[in-house]
């Protein structure tokens, strides 16, 4: 589970990928992964086994698993070597592979610029201090001048929830602002989205990708920590260095020339200075119908200057054909990736040399973000080989790259994908599995959303365990891994895990395992194996998650987004289509 927008540790570790190494035709995967013959894999899922992956994916020897590293490929030989073991098939016709490709942007900060001028009086904007600027033209000199700044609440436009802040408004070439999260939590109205819990549309990438369709030349979101769930810093972090991205030609989202935020502090002295309340107007903004406002004359300019490199990394993916419907599939999924080495220089970053100090640990593992969940998508792909009767519809194990830099991977795949979506029954994903131990509560991120947790529900009550929503509901996990990439285009997305309430040390002693992951080892280099672990509460998550495919592959149901969700008119319309032809 993602805690920050786009990690800063991310952009170090990735700041000198280069192409993602080509595997040998002539190498056999299987005498080249490390440790793959070293555990007798029993067909059951085991604790034992699961360990056995985590320990050799976030061993030292993997480097980090930083994509266009050597740890790619150590990782890419590993995980073809157990595909293989399995005796499942390619899943991207003869290969296992998926080739992602990727672009690298870093802006130029002491050659680049932005101003807002209002009534006469030009006020230059600090990065970093000020404002976060970024653009995903991949243009070396983008520029914005003299456009015209308009308030446009939330952002939203959400034909289910009849609402749309953009109604009857132009912003062709204007620089909208736009508050961060959505209508309803602010105001605490639980009748309005969703109150306090995050929709879509309160996503920060969502703002972007509207007004892009709205045909705005830039976006700025205000901050504050309450609604975006994080500090300035995490903005400030998150938005400096290289940036990645997909290539335009291969993201089907629209793009806007430039984007970023602004301090809360530079939002109230603009509006004050334009002869508006900041206040009154984010009051108004939760009420339905609310009309947008121009901020005077107020415009913003701004050139931004950036290197452009472009590179690649890979998907792998493996797929067990179904017995009678083979085109349908459901759909396993976690993420590879993690942050690397950072022993090496990172650009003048100097917060990134000093924690490559002689003497620190200076790989980043990735024990529990993410090579749990592989190991977790290895261990249910092995259920799956030995179930009988074999699955009618086919499954697919995906694992993909480039989740730290923005879900890439995935994003990638789901514009790409080898079964069509709209013959994709669900996704399952699996990202940072809980090692609490043993929990009588099982979290569903993003519970409500589908019917998906009518499908899970019964076999968690088997389990003795119920299913609840996660913490933080207003930050909105569910939009920050890899399932919200098939989500956008309609299909289910189950992301579930272990929940805090242990069976035996109860909810505090969970409260405290969390804290110290999240404190401690989350996106640092102590996210290191622990043979201390107690996995049996990961037994029976993955046993959980397992029971939910396993319903979905044997019968002919098409599960679906909840009435009123925001996926749904995409699952609706992909259903219809798959009927159509």
């Amino acid at each position: 589970m993602k805690h920050t927008l786009l990690f800063a540790a991310a952009t170090l570790a990735l700041a000198a990928c280069s192409p993602a190494p080509e595997p040998s035709a002539s190498a056999d995967p299987v005498a080249q992964a490390p440790a793959a013959s070293e555990h007798g894999f029993g067909p059951e899922i085991s604790a034992e086994d699961f360990a056995a992956h985590v320990k050799v994916l976030a061993s030292d020897e993997f480097g980090g698993r930083a994509p266009g590293t050597d740890g790619e490929q150590k990782t890419a030989d590993y995980l073809v070597a157990q595909f293989q073991r399995l005796g499942l098939q390619p899943g991207n016709g003869e290969s296992w592979f998926q080739d992602v490709p990727m672009v690298e942007t870093t802006a130029d900060e002491s050659t680049s610029s932005a101003t807002i001028t209002l009534n006469g009086a030009a006020q230059p904007l600090a990065f970093g201090t000020q404002m976060a600027l970024g653009t995903r033209t991949a243009q070396p000199e983008v520029k914005v001048d003299a456009s015209e700044m308009v308030f446009v609440g939330y952002g939203v436009n959400a034909p289910e929830a009849n609402w749309n802040d953009y109604a009857d408004l132009d912003v062709k070439g204007k620089t909208v602002v736009i508050l961060v999260n959505d209508p309803g939590f602010h105001a605490g109205d639980e009748q309005l989205f969703s109150g306090k819990k995050m929709t879509y549309y309160g996503r920060w990438t969502y703002k972007y990708e509207e007004a892009a369709r709205q045909g705005a030349a830039a976006a700025l979101i205000i901050h504050d920590d309450a609604g975006a769930g994080y500090g300035w810093d995490v903005v400030k972090n998150s938005w400096s260095g290289a940036q990645y991205d997909l290539p335009a030609s291969a993201d089907p989202e629209p793009r806007l020339p430039m984007q970023g935020w602004i301090t809360g502090e530079v939002a109230s002295k603009l509006f004050a200075d334009a002869g508006l309340d900041l206040d009154a107007l984010r009051a108004a903004a939760n009420k339905p119908g609310f009309t947008a406002v121009d901020l005077g004359d107020a415009s913003f300019s701004a050139t931004l200057n950036s290197t452009i490199k472009e590179s690649s990394s890979r998907n792998i993916l493996a797929r067990l054909p179904g017995s009678e419907r083979p085109d349908e599939a459901i759909v396993y999924t976690a993420h590879w990736d993690h942050l690397g080495d950072h022993s090496a220089t990172h650009g003048g970053d100097k917060a990134a040399d000093a924690a490559a100090t002689e003497g620190e640990d200076h790989i980043y593992n990735g024990a529990i973000d993410n090579a749990t969940g592989v190991a977790g998508v290895l261990e249910i792909a092995e259920a799956f080989t030995v179930q009988d009767p074999k699955p009618a519809r086919s499954v697919v194990f995906l694992l993909v790259t480039l989740e730290e830099s923005g879900l890439l991977g995935s994003k990638y795949y789901a514009a790409n994908p080898v079964i069509p979506l709209k013959d994709t029954v669900a996704v399952v994903n699996l990202d940072a599995m809980s090692v609490v131990g043993p929990t009588k509560d099982f979290v569903v991120i993003g519970l409500g959303n589908s019917e998906l947790d009518d499908v899970l529900k019964p076999i968690a009550e088997a389990q003795g365990r119920v299913l609840v929503e996660e913490d933080g509901v207003e930050k909105g996990y569910f939009f920050r891994s890899d399932h919200f990439s098939f989500a956008k285009f309609g299909v289910p997305a189950l992301y579930a895990k272990g929940g805090i309430d242990h069976v035996e040390k109860g909810a505090d002693f969970g409260r405290q395992v969390q804290a110290d992951y999240t404190s401690v080892r989350y996106h640092k280099a102590a996210d290191e194996y622990d043979p201390e672990w107690d996995l049996r509460g990961v037994m029976q998550d993955l046993t959980a998650l397992y029971g939910v495919g396993r319903e979905l592959a044997g019968n002919e149901a098409w599960p679906n987004y909840v009435e009123g969700n925001a996926f749904k008119a995409a699952r609706d319309a992909s259903r219809a289509e798959a009927a159509a032809n």
